[in-house]
């Protein structure tokens, strides 16, 4: 039997079918950017940030819009 892997030990972005940027960033080493690039990264990150989370929104309001309309009907009356 084969042991089992720590968290470390798993290739970047396994269990996840569409690859996953972030994990990739999240692991990518620094130390070669200058300051000036550190800022330019941070920018790019934070609307990368807004994006995501507009989208989220976006995908948010349409799910509701739709158990909204797929939601059973309410009757006055109760039937028995």
């Amino acid at each position: 039997m084969l042991p089992l892997m720590d968290e470390d030990d798993r290739p970047i972005g396994a269990g996840r079918g569409r690859g996953d940027a972030a994990s990739l960033l999240g692991h990518e080493n620094l130390e070669p950017y200058s300051l000036e690039e550190l800022g330019t990264r941070i920018h790019l990150l934070e609307a990368e940030i807004a994006r995501v989370i507009a989208h989220r929104e976006r995908a948010s309001q349409s799910r509701r819009a739709a158990e909204a309309l797929f939601r059973p009907r309410q009757t006055d009356g109760a039937q028995g």
